[in-house]
This record gives structure tokens, sequence and C-alpha cells, in this order.
């Protein structure tokens, strides 16, 4: 493999979006893999200020961050969380499955951040 430059690198396509059945919204959404600085801010969310942990909707947040239009542009913005988590768990959790795999995020990723 060739190692590569950083105009390389910066000019690299790495996003990836995967279409997600959700029968319980009737139709699919698209799911987006998070930029390094989005994924930073979603992890900021799980972990607390004070060093707690907020798992409270990790569902709707983890959608929140990774839901895009056609455009690949975000559909939802933190304002929306509160909503989103009142949607069908199901739905939810196909949503949170594919973006868990789109972005690396595993179940102990989650569990780490939240005992750090």
């Amino acid at each position: 493999m060739a190692v590569l430059s950083r105009d390389q690198i910066l000019k690299a396509e790495d996003t990836q979006t995967e279409s997600v059945s959700v029968p319980e919204w009737g139709g699919e959404v698209i799911v987006k893999t998070m930029t390094g600085h989005a994924r930073d801010r979603f992890e900021s969310q799980i972990v607390g200020k004070n060093g707690g942990t907020d798992m409270n909707n990790i569902r709707a947040k983890l959608a929140a961050a990774t839901i895009v239009d056609e455009k690949g542009e975000l559909l939802f913005s933190e304002a929306d969380v509160a909503k989103l988590g009142k949607k069908s768990a199901a739905a939810l959790d196909r949503v949170f499955a594919a973006a868990q795999r789109l972005n690396r995020i595993s179940d102990g990723d989650v569990e780490e951040l939240a005992k750090n």
C-alpha cells in the first residue's frame, strides 16, 4: 500500500450510507457514518460534564446524529432527540443497529463510555 499524502487524505471520500427499512415508520431511512467531530459530539452527549453518564435516549441520540436525507444532510437536530425518543423502540433499534455497524460503535464501546 502507498503512503498517503495530506491532500490525498483530506480529499478522500470516506463516508458511507446505508438504507434501513423501518416498517413501523412506513418506509426507509438513510443512515450515514459520522465525521470524527460528530462522533466526539455524540460521545460527549453520553458522558456528562461532571463525569457521569447519560444513557437516556441513547438510541434517539445516535439516530439523530446519523439519519440523513438524499443529499447527506442530517434530518434531525439535538432539539429533536426527545421527540425522536418517543418513537417505536423497534424502529429506533433498527436505526441504532445500522448506525452502530457503520460507525464501528460496539456494545463494548457504549459500556466503556458508561464506565468512564
